[in-house]
């Protein structure tokens, strides 16, 4: 998460912070360990080591490629490419080990933003004493951007990994390794609370933001608010399940949505050529990593691999465009079942059953109308296992820019949270604290259905049946998260939380053979051979950490 425009500063402020060099356990080498007697001496130089703290959330490990594409595979409606576990399918299909670099980068990678949030409060709430009363007031806000930062990355640990490590301060990084003991989940995910609701108070929202001077792709009080609806709802859900955590989520969505200072954009076409354009738009978009640099020399360079890997197959054509991947792909049973529901948008842009060769091409057939997919002849279902996310199409949207960075790497934007996803869990809320789905929750839930239909005239169209009970709506609203958030990241930690992820992976495979009468070889669903119950749930602690703790205990099954 960074702003584009600000971008050379923060290469520039990195120059003047002293690296540390130390690798004790927790503690990767940091963008922000700072020379406090000669920086941070005012308010815009703690900003400049704020944004560094920001673009920890960059690269591979985070969200350029893990976070936000590779640990989110294996689902009911997104796979890796391919038939087999071998080289990049290992994590995707759940047949890797816990010594599997990626899991080990990441979980390195989310310490190293806590520690540089860490290291930035502490030296924050030292410099400023010595601040103007201007410069407390906007240090004060950098404070809560930082203790937002700080939850937001033990957020992705504690949901993923469960029993991690509370590091509250950089000192506790010289420990010996063997001194170290996993927190309680519940712990865990108090101190988030405790940091996003100080945030919140301190915070203003987007609109209404006098002090900074840009608040691109930064946090305000909205999405604080909406990151603690989504903790709250994960924290009620598998494996703490605290329900009394569902009035707390539905409270604090609440209060977001009664502020009216966000809303949904008219068209949602709209969100996916903002995000592939770097145009920030605060209005929907909540929480969003921005990935922008000029040109790409190297790893450390601020690129993702969003609509690379995600995007529509596309093939390179010289001084033009590079290719694209296109190695998530789609799981059929879920499309088929989304497309009896006549009138959604959203399916068309989320969709991409085509690819670009020298031209535009469908994945059915090779003719470039629309009515060749409709003829689907079973010789060529196979063809449907090709299907790739269509939101991140860069030749659609981005158009010659799509030639940057390079075959691998793109400036697209990632979404984490959405002012629908709030919607959503709101609606969620609303009917497990209740016990019912209430007006309210049913209004939510029909906001974010009447945008996806394009807004019609008639709203029985699209709106939800009215009268539904409990589980029937809570169904309703897991699929409508399937709808509306498709391939954006959620699908995972959403089975997850509801304690099904297993039971649909289950069901899919069983889903896929009914759906399943080409003749053409068989259909690609390689996770179901690898995925255990009470296992692939979480990820595992990284070997090289089991080793160097030993009071750590691995997550079941491992």
């Amino acid at each position: 998460m960074n702003m584009k425009n600000t971008i050379k500063y923060i290469f520039a402020a990195l120059l003047l912070l002293s690296l540390t060099s130390c690798k004790d356990f927790l503690k990767e080498e940091s963008e922000t360990e700072l020379s406090t007697d000669s920086y941070m001496l005012d308010a815009s130089q703690a900003e400049t080591v704020l944004l560094g703290v920001y673009a920890s959330a960059q690269g591979d490990a985070m969200y350029g490629y893990h976070l936000s594409i590779l640990f989110n595979l294996g689902t009911d409606m997104e796979q890796v490419e391919g038939s087999t576990n071998e080289n990049f399918r290992i994590i995707p299909t759940n047949s890797f080990p816990t010594t599997q670099s990626e899991i080990q980068s990441t979980w390195a990678g989310l310490y190293k933003g806590i520690y540089n949030a860490n290291n930035f409060i502490e030296a924050l709430s030292v410099k400023m004493e010595n601040y103007t009363d201007d410069d407390k007031t906007l240090a004060t806000i950098y404070m809560a951007e930082a203790r937002a930062c700080r939850a937001w990355f033990y957020f992705e640990l504690v949901r993923r990994w469960n029993k991690v490590v509370l590091m509250t301060s950089c000192a506790m990084s010289e420990q010996d390794p063997s001194t170290f003991v996993q927190s309680d989940p519940a712990d865990v995910y108090a101190y988030i609370e405790e940091d996003l609701k100080y945030a919140a108070e301190v915070l203003p929202y987007a609109t209404d933001d006098t002090y900074r001077s840009d608040n691109s792709y930064r946090f305000s009080k909205g999405a604080v608010l909406g990151l603690l609806t989504k903790v709250y709802a994960t924290w009620a859900g598998w494996p703490v399940q605290d329900e009394s955590k569902w009035e707390l989520a539905a409270t604090t969505a609440g209060e977001l949505i009664a502020s009216g200072k966000h809303d949904l954009l008219a068209d949602y076409e709209d969100l996916w050529e903002n995000t592939c354009n770097g145009v920030w738009d605060p209005t929907e978009s909540l929480m969003e990593i921005s990935f922008y640099t000029p040109t790409y020399s190297s790893s450390d360079d601020p690129a993702g691999r969003i609509g690379k890997w995600n995007g529509v197959k596309t093939t390179a054509v010289a001084s033009v465009r590079g290719s694209c991947a296109g190695n998530v792909k789609l799981v059929h049973p879920f499309i088929v079942e989304w497309r009896t529901h006549s009138g959604d948008l959203r399916e068309g842009i989320s969709v991409g059953n085509y690819r670009y060769n020298d031209d535009y091409q469908l994945w059915v057939g090779t003719s470039s109308t629309a009515e060749a997919d409709d003829l689907d002849p079973a010789k060529q279902q196979k063809n449907k296992q090709f299907y790739t996310p269509a939101k991140w199409d860069v030749e659609k949207y981005v158009g010659d820019a799509n030639y940057l960075l390079n075959n691998d790497k793109s400036n697209v934007n990632w979404y984490f949270l959405r002012y629908a996803d709030v919607l959503l869990l709101y609606a969620e809320a609303l009917n497990e604290w209740k016990g019912y789905p209430t007006t309210e929750a049913y209004a939510a839930v029909n906001k974010v259905r009447r945008r996806g239909y394009g807004n019609p005239s008639d709203n029985t169209v699209c709106d939800l049946e009215s009268g539904l009970g409990y589980e029937e709506f809570q169904e309703a609203i897991r699929k409508e998260r399937g709808y509306e958030l498709a391939y954006e990241g959620h699908r995972r930690t959403d089975l997850v939380r509801w304690g099904i992820y297993y039971e649909t992976i289950q069901q899919t495979a069983k889903d896929l053979t009914a759906w399943w009468t080409g003749d053409e070889g068989s259909y690609n669903y390689a996770v179901v051979l690898y995925t255990q119950k009470d296992k692939h749930e979480l990820l595992p602690i990284p070997q090289r950490d089991m080793d160097l703790c030993s009071q750590f205990e691995q997550n079941p099954n491992w």
